[in-house]
């Protein structure tokens, strides 16, 4: 099984600390508990959706906003570039 660290009770994405595969149980650990099943192979250090996030909404990883869902995001899924636009990049092009 993988592991994925959640250190707020708040953040809707956990952080792998080991590469898993679709299909795989990821177990969370920290600031919430359960497992997840992977809906997409994701490497290690990427983030998994833990909680069924919706297009627009903000995306929490160690309490803090990283970003907005571009799209609706389902538990398991890999929860990156690809769904997400940064907060850091918005940031950056503002100035």
């Amino acid at each position: 099984m993988i592991r994925a660290i959640v250190l707020d009770p708040k953040d809707n994405v956990a952080t792998l600390l080991a590469g898993g595969k679709a299909g795989d149980t990821c177990i969370l650990q920290g600031e919430r508990s359960g497992e997840v099943s992977l809906v997409d192979d994701i490497a290690f250090g990427h983030k998994v959706c833990i909680v069924p996030t919706t297009s627009g909404s903000d995306v929490r990883k160690y309490g803090q906003i990283i970003g907005k869902a571009t799209r609706a995001i389902g538990v398991g899924e890999h929860t990156h570039v690809h769904n997400i636009q940064s907060g850091r990049r918005t940031r950056l092009e503002g100035r």
